[in-house]
Order: C-alpha cells, then structure tokens, then sequence
C-alpha cells in the first residue's frame, strides 16, 4: 500500500510518501510545495495544483493530513484551515480516501509520546524510514503522517474484524486517542 502523507501550511506544505507491506515501511518521495507570497487565492491554487501534481505523480493509495491546530492568533487558524482545505480538495479530486490525524497523534506513533519537539520527529522519522540524513520538518511531518496512518490502518482493520461477529476475540475493541480500547 502506497500512502501519501500531507502537512498543510499557506507558506509551505509538506508531502511525504511510504510504501508499506506487511509491517516494513519504505520511503518513496517527500518534499515541499511553496505557495510564496501574493494573493491567498494564487496561493491557495499553487497547494491544490501541488498536492494534485503530487498524487498523479505517485499513485497512492490512500492519504492522511495532519488536522488544524489552533493558534493563539485565530487569523493564522482560518489561513492554516484554507491550507489544508485546499489539500484536500487535490486528494479527494484524486480518487483518495483522507484520514486525519492530530498533531499529537502523529507524535505519539512516530516517537512514542504525542509531546515531542519537532527535531525528535525529524530523527524517529529517519530512523524509522532509513534515510541517509534528515528530512526537513515539514517533510518529516508529512511522512510522520504517513507512517501514523501506517500504523493506525492496522488497528482499523482489527476494529473491522472485530465487528465482523460478536464471537471474535476482538469483538467490542474501538479506538480512542489513536489506540485500541475494549
């Protein structure tokens, strides 16, 4: 399965994309798309036509984008939002199913802890993906991202199984906060 990773930004919006079979991932392609300065509907289509040239380019099979977070500043938070719709927009265009993960939840499955620097993801990503260097951060993001969906599209085919019948071991399972609960 072919996952294209996506962190939404107006300036600057991350795209990463893993291959992964069985429980190995294997990093394709990541990189930036600049929107630059101008007007936010120029900008705006600079995303969606990046995120679409991005996808034609790859084939994934599904995507995953990393959900707003608010700032203290709620213009910043409207622009970031128009960002990511913009993204979306490209992906569902696209044929491609969206899966949305937090911040926290990105943290959480790539380094172990949903409060981790931006540098700790740079390196588990790397790790993770065996790079010869680091990405940059929003490229780390956005394969951080992927590899969250990576790893939470497992658990979701347990969820599926488990729903399959009330005599399934793993009847009643659900997620919450991005993890298996009974």
């Amino acid at each position: 399965m072919i996952i294209l990773g996506i962190d939404p930004g107006l300036r600057t919006t991350g795209f990463g994309v893993i291959h992964k079979q069985g429980a190995k991932l294997r990093y394709i392609a990541s990189g930036t798309i600049k929107s630059g300065e101008g007007d936010l509907p120029a900008r705006l289509k600079v995303i969606l036509d990046g995120v679409s040239q991005i996808a034609a380019t790859y084939q994934p099979d599904c995507s995953a984008i990393e959900k707003v977070f608010v700032n203290v500043n709620p213009q910043s938070t409207l622009l970031l939002g128009q960002a990511r719709g913009a993204a979306i927009c490209a992906l569902v265009s696209n044929g491609l199913s969206v899966a949305e993960y937090s911040p926290t939840q990105l943290k959480q499955a790539v380094v172990g802890t949903g409060k981790a620097a931006k540098a700790q993801v740079q390196d588990m990503v790397a790790r993770l993906l065996a790079l010869p260097g680091l990405p940059g951060s929003d490229a780390a993001d956005a394969l951080g991202v992927a590899i969250c969906h990576a790893h939470s599209h497992d658990a979701l085919a347990l969820i599926s199984l488990a729903g399959a019948g009330t005599g399934s071991p793993l009847a009643g399972l659900r997620m919450r906060r991005g993890r298996l609960v009974g």
